[in-house]
């Protein structure tokens, strides 16, 4: 057999999937992984007769690897990839390349890029999405590190990828150092995000309207049909048709405590670093915290009772529906809009050169966000490539207009009956700041200068004057030497 065009490390189902992606499309496969009995199941297993060898240490991988080598990882995030490329380093000639397609933290992404470089060797840090499926049939993929690395593994990547109905590939070179894994972090933030707003819809749905399962996913099945048309859409249509043994639906005997692997809180944490308003995905972060709490939600709902239902009639359950559906799709754009703003945040701290169009493609096929919508997305930075805010976007100017009305319906409704739409609260209520030409922040800002002597701006003088008051007449004229707006 030939030399091997790449070595792929750890064979969970990621791992095995891809490499079964990478030799459908004509690529030698390496692999590895530190249990060795997973080798041999795989190698006698799904990869029987197929193009893929086995390797039962490291130093046999690299032996089987053509030049420049290319060692991908698809093993546990953290220590564990530091300790890989340690024991990789050695193993390896200038020119060579690591790559980590885990969910590695964009910072340790960065860390790791400038230390292999340090040592004659090529790094990428690669965001990989889609799950198993699209481990297997071409995910989406957001490669970044180092640039000298990416003519070495365009062809493969690009050939594995999703690719969009035009034949457009669902990956290109997002940037150097941690870009790539920071473009990842923002995606499973959206993530997060479209997922909870799905979640609420359903609930008012179930709880204040009523509805049943079947009628839930007729409902939803009709959404994928239009704007709304999602990967995360389309398999909410399934799970609520889906029956347990006796017939009954199955989601409604699932726990109510959602789980996370912390992409999700990295999002809301970097946007806090940043100053970035990231509100909706900071919110559906808390709200799977909320759900763990389980024990304590029963007590207090037994102390604070339920919720109020109101009586529909027909007609009113069909407008009711389409308030959700307006609440669902323009809180799918405030999260689309906020998270955009992180990257620019991001790309101006880190000088990342950012192709935000790009990056929609990159979303549009294969990953777990992958929707229409994202089209819109593209149009609108292919358009105007600087623009600072998705909503100011013609087209999602007008498409807000006409959702506001159902969005705050649903919203007031849902306060009233006492049910819980934090990510859809949170949408509107950063919606309705940002539009806001003038916030009582004011009086924040004079209350940290009586306190702190923290100093302030005036409307009457130009930006970066500041001011400082003695409001007591006791506190002089000392002023504190950090303002941060």
């Amino acid at each position: 057999m030939k030399k091997s065009d790449i070595g792929l490390i750890g064979l969970a189902v990621m791992g095995e999937n891809l490499v079964m992606n990478m030799e459908s499309r004509g690529f030698t496969v390496s692999v590895y992984n530190r249990t060795s009995q997973k080798v041999t199941d795989f190698i006698n297993g799904r990869a029987k007769g197929r193009n893929i060898r086995g390797a039962y240490s490291l130093a046999e991988l690299v032996s089987t690897l053509r030049k420049p080598r290319r060692v991908m990882l698809m093993i546990k995030a953290g220590r564990p990839v530091d300790d890989m490329i340690e024991q990789l380093i050695p193993l390896l000639e200038k020119g060579d390349i690591i790559i980590d397609g885990g969910n590695s933290h964009f910072p340790d992404t960065s860390r790791r890029t400038a230390y292999v470089e340090s040592k004659g060797l090529l790094y990428i840090g690669t965001g990989v999405s889609g799950g198993e499926e699209g481990a297997l049939k071409g995910p989406s993929m957001m490669p970044g590190g180092s640039k000298k690395a990416w003519k070495h593994v365009k062809p493969l990547f690009t050939s594995i990828c999703a690719h969009v109905e035009d034949g457009s590939p669902c990956c290109d070179w997002v940037g150097e150092g941690g870009a790539g894994h920071f473009v990842k972090m923002v995606h499973n933030g959206i993530e997060y995000g479209d997922m909870q707003i799905i979640c609420e819809s359903y609930m008012l749905m179930k709880d204040l309207l009523g509805m049943t399962c079947d009628e839930m996913h007729e409902v939803f099945a009709e959404w994928n049909k239009g704007e709304l048309k999602s990967y995360l859409i389309e398999i909410t249509a399934d799970i609520l048709a889906y029956k347990d043994k006796d017939g009954g639906p199955l989601v409604e005997r699932i726990l109510d405590a959602a789980g996370q692997k912390g992409t999700g809180k990295w999002t809301a944490a970097a946007a806090l670093d940043a100053g970035v308003p990231l509100t909706l995905i900071g919110e559906a972060v808390f709200a799977r915290c909320l759900s763990a709490m389980k024990e304590e939600r029963v007590r207090a709902s037994e102390i604070f009772g339920g919720t109020k239902k109101p009586r529909f009639t027909k007609k009113q359950r069909e407008e009711f529906l389409e308030n959700i559906r307006c609440a669902l799709l323009a809180s799918k754009i405030v999260s689309y809009a906020q998270g955009y703003t992180l990257m620019r945040a991001a790309a101006k701290e880190y000088g990342w050169d950012l192709n935000y169009g790009g990056i929609a493609l990159m979303w549009r096929g294969g990953c777990i966000i992958r929707s229409v919508f994202l089209g819109k997305i593209k149009e609108a930075y292919d358009k105007t490539p600087d623009l600072p805010n998705l909503l100011l976007d013609e087209y999602f100017t007008q498409k807000m207009r006409g959702l506001q009305e159902g969005w705050r319906k649903t919203v007031a409704a849902a306060a009233e009956c006492g049910l819980p739409v934090p990510a859809f609260s949170a949408a509107l209520a950063w919606f309705d700041g940002w539009r806001c030409g003038r916030l009582p922040q004011n009086l924040l800002q004079a209350q940290r200068d009586y306190f702190g002597a923290h100093t302030y701006e005036r409307t009457d003088s130009p930006r970066g004057e500041f001011f400082h008051t003695n409001w007591t007449g006791e506190g002089g004229n000392t002023v504190s030497g950090e303002y941060n707006a």
